[in-house]
């Protein structure tokens, strides 16, 4: 167990931010997409091109909440041989030679449950994890991983959304840390652009229950729209339009090529320009 006085990295990482006047950039790719060379260069690019923060994707068989193009990045990288392990492993070695980047695991439970929760949570904090975001648990399901995770030294980030009321509000806030994710539409992953004043008045309910930075994610895939959205939140998560990217550029067999890495990180820093321009 860690020390809970120890800011972790995405704690440190908004403060300084904070301090700065800035807003989070945070991209999200999928470990493994469309294989580990290619996902490995990828996730080392990221903080350059401007990535504050990473969410990587752990890869699943039925990912319910995901789009098309997520859903179809999990699919590449199950064919190519990924697995948790193996994600797991890509942060270790990231961690080598970045130790301030945060990196936050996204995916859905039975993955984890497999593994086993309580290992899961003592070999991704020994690989360098720092939060943890598992979008089909909820916070009746506390003691399955968030409380192990929070005793781990992890944050538990957790999602609200447009259908979150002020009823149902504090039991999501109530073990979230690091930040909290607002999806900013109804539904799946990259199916529909936010809407900034529904946006900006949700952020401001949100912040009127809790004092972590609030984060925007589904639907934003332009730098216009991530500098939008930025003026309304401590954070802006980019996930499909990544993606979209890397499987645009793919060749006939599937495979990547560093040019599909070099258009990814370029829209990538584009999104970033956006977002730090507020």
């Amino acid at each position: 167990m860690t020390d809970p006085t120890q800011a972790t990295r995405l704690e440190q990482r908004f403060a300084t931010l904070a301090e700065a006047g800035r807003k989070a950039f945070i991209a999200f790719i999928t470990a493994g997409d469309p294989d580990l060379a290619m996902s490995e260069k990828l996730l080392a690019g990221l903080p350059e091109a401007g990535a504050d923060i990473i969410e990587l994707g752990m890869p699943f068989t039925d990912p319910m909440a995901d789009g098309p193009s997520i859903q179809a990045s999990s699919q590449r990288a199950l064919a190519a041989g990924q697995t948790l392990s193996a994600t797991l492993d890509m942060v270790r070695r990231f961690r080598q030679s970045d130790d301030q980047t945060p990196i936050v695991l996204m995916g859905y439970y039975n993955p984890v449950y497999i593994y086993g929760a309580e290992k899961f949570v003592a070999d991704a904090r020994a690989a360098g994890v720092d939060g943890l975001i598992i979008v089909d648990l909820p916070p009746e399901e506390d003691a399955e991983l968030c409380l192990p995770a929070i005793r781990g030294g992890l944050n538990f980030i957790r999602l609200a959304t447009p259908t979150t009321d002020d009823a149902r509000l504090p039991e999501v806030l109530k073990n979230t840390s690091g930040f909290v994710y607002y999806v900013s539409i109804a539904g799946i992953t990259g199916s529909a652009a936010p809407q900034k004043a529904a946006v900006a008045e949700n952020v401001a309910r949100i912040k009127g229950q809790t004092d972590l930075p609030v984060c925007v994610g589904f639907g934003i895939r332009t730098p216009e729209q991530a500098q939008d959205i930025a003026a309304q939140a401590d954070g802006v998560v980019v996930g499909s339009a990544l993606v979209d990217t890397l499987a645009e550029n793919l060749d006939e067999n599937g495979n990547a090529s560093q040019d599909a890495v070099n258009h990814v990180l370029a829209l990538a820093a584009q999104l970033a320009a956006g977002v730090h321009k507020q």
